[in-house]
């Protein structure tokens, strides 16, 4: 197999949650560049069809569903349909994120919860379906999950403050790690992604007000691209990743290693 083979996924199929827009675009993007059928589910269906039809014009095969990853009855409807649609899951992505900014001693319950239950509940939910699939079937498969750099360090307290989302990403950076070494035996490689900062809608607010400031601590002075995530995911998902597992690749032009 050449290198460039390595990195190839034709006729395989990668969900990707929160698939419609920013970042799990991109992601849902490059897999289908690389030959993946992709599924993107969220809860904002139109969001996801409207990639799907980007992604079924440029010659790739997509399927948009509803899901809310946080019901277990959402999720198996996802994993079912995928697998009556396209056969097999071979890949997942767990991008789908909330947050919630307030300072730790005024943070709402309610909302510091809510981000728990997608970010940590969610992710788990998905994997734990999406590797029962993957376990039944006998042949492995590859999880990625999307933590961020906020998993690996404290907010700014000038415009990052945001406790429950910083525990959730750190958490799924540790359940990355013990998702790998219990599911190895399968076959089944678990890695993650730590994303700095990137245009989303999520984060475009954030950006506008603070930008200048928050690039001045990225020592390549800038935000992330498209480009400079694209790779990262092909690598993960691909033959060229096979021997990963239990990894986090940070992705943040140097913000972490100040």
């Amino acid at each position: 197999m050449s290198v460039l083979d390595l990195f190839r996924l034709d006729g395989k199929t990668a969900i990707i949650t929160g698939g419609g827009r920013g970042l799990g675009e991109y992601f849902a993007q490059a897999l289908s560049e690389v030959g993946a059928n992709v599924v993107l589910c969220s809860r904002k269906l139109a969001a996801c069809e409207e990639v799907a039809r980007e992604i079924t014009a440029k010659g790739g095969k997509a399927l948009a569903l509803e899901c809310d990853i946080t019901k277990p009855e959402d999720v198996e409807r996802v994993v079912v349909a995928t697998q009556e649609h396209f056969g097999a899951i071979d890949i997942l992505v767990n991008n789908s994120g909330a947050t919630w900014g307030a300072p730790a001693e005024e943070m709402p319950l309610d909302k510091f919860q809510h981000v728990i239950d997608v970010n940590i509940k969610g992710t788990f939910l998905m994997s734990q379906l999406v590797g029962k699939s993957m376990i039944a079937r006998g042949k492995g498969g590859t999880i990625i999950n999307i933590a961020s750099v906020a998993g690996l360090t404290g907010g700014h307290p000038k415009y990052m403050r945001a406790a429950g989302y910083h525990a959730s990403k750190a958490a799924i950076i540790n359940m990355t790690r013990d998702l790998a070494t219990s599911w190895a035996q399968y076959g089944i490689t678990v890695n993650g992604i730590a994303p700095g900062w990137f245009p989303t809608r999520m984060s475009q607010g954030l950006l506008a007000k603070f930008g200048e400031q928050m690039q001045e601590g990225i020592p390549l002075a800038r935000f992330g691209t498209p480009d400079d995530i694209k790779g990262v995911i092909v690598l993960l998902a691909s033959p060229a990743a096979a021997y990963m597992t239990g990894q986090t690749i940070v992705v943040d032009g140097g913000s972490t290693a100040w």
